[in-house]
Formats: C-alpha cells, structure tokens, sequence
C-alpha cells in the first residue's frame, strides 16, 4: 500500500529513517513525527550528537572495540588479564559480556564472522590482527565466543587452525546459549556461565571428527 505524505520533506525523512535495522515505514513515521513535537534545539542536539559520534568515533587500535581514544578503556586497564583474549563478533557482544562481571580478560572483536553467502571471507575480518597479538607471547588463551550458528562454527573453527602453530589454549564458551541464537540477546546468567564453564576448543569438536 503507497503511503500518500502531505510534504515531501516529510516523506523523505521518514524514508531515511525506515532505512534503520528493525525500522519500517509505520515506526519511521512515528519516530519523525516525535521529533516534529520536540523543540527545535533538542532536535538539534539529537542530530548533533548522530554527525558526532559518526564523524569523531574510534576503533581501538588493539582490540577494534569502538572507543573515544585511539586504544580503549578495557585494554588499557591494568589490571585486566592481558593474556586471556575473548574473540567477539562486534561491538554487541562486548558490551553483553561485559555485564556478566564474569570476564577479566581483553577483547577482540572481528567485525563480522565468515559468510561466503554475504561475500564476508577471513580477510574481510580482523583475524590477522589477533593472530598478530598472539605471536606477541603474551597470550596464553584465546577464548572463541561467536554465535552457535554455521556461519560462527566456520569462523571458530578457522580461527583454530590459524592459532594451532603458536601452542596456546583455545578455547570456546559451554553451549548455554541455544544454537543459532545471537550472543547479545542471551540473559546475563546463562552468558556468564557459559564464559565462565568453557571448555577446549578441539575437545567440543570430538563429535563432528567421524
């Protein structure tokens, strides 16, 4: 059904904002009229605050978190444990992890797992940057996080070759949280202890080396 608009500056914010993940037409409508109600200088502000974050947002240069400084607050905590690595899919999963109180070591985030169906191969994703922060010396296990779906089975499973050569503990979080189900979405009890009860990772393969 074609929506008939009465301005098209209306429209084509409305357009804009239905470009949202999880946002459709009827939600972008009701979103751009909220903002019509609001003063004009909290509109600014809402504005100001989106070309910001866009135009001054970093990644940090360890562990690819976003961050407001060039390495972020987590790896630069001294009193994180420097030689655990948790390997995330992004930004999500960090902060869901984080809210566990369970982990004490740093991140990594990839950017993404590989999906040759969405055109997403390894050099697409930081995994040579973590291989390179393992020849470091200082890590001794990298923990594999990724979503139990095919897709972050693949990337485990290639990240696990590529760290075989340099004698570390791989490990990957207890399958607490349901196959296929997104790693963010998981309550904090269950995603604590799944970090917390992780187990190697060639041992969790056994099953599937018939």
């Amino acid at each position: 059904m074609n929506r008939h608009y009465p301005s098209t500056l209306l429209e084509n914010a409305v357009n804009e904002f239905a470009k949202l993940p999880g946002i459709g037409k009827k939600s972008a409508l009701r979103l751009v009229l909220h903002l019509l109600r609001q003063d004009e200088d909290k509109v600014i502000s809402f504005t100001d605050t989106i070309l910001k974050l866009r135009q001054e947002v970093k990644y940090c240069n360890i562990c690819h978190n976003i961050s407001d400084v060039d390495v972020c607050e987590i790896c630069s905590d001294s009193s994180r444990n420097s030689s655990l690595i948790c390997v995330v899919e992004n930004v999500k999963e960090v902060m869901a992890i984080e809210n566990t109180d369970q982990f004490s070591g740093l991140y990594h985030v990839l950017g993404g797992i590989i999906s040759p169906i969405d055109g997403i191969g390894p050099s697409d994703l930081e995994i040579s940057s973590l291989e390179e922060r393992v020849k470091s010396g200082d890590v001794k296990e990298v923990v594999l996080a990724l979503s139990a779906t095919m897709e972050g089975d693949t990337t485990n499973f290639y990240i696990f070759r590529k760290l075989q050569p340099y004698n570390i503990k791989v490990s990957i979080i207890a399958r607490g949280v349901s196959i296929g189900d997104e790693i963010e979405y998981a309550d904090e009890v269950t995603l604590g202890r799944s970090i917390l009860n992780r187990t190697p990772f060639d041992e969790s393969y056994k099953p599937y080396s018939k």
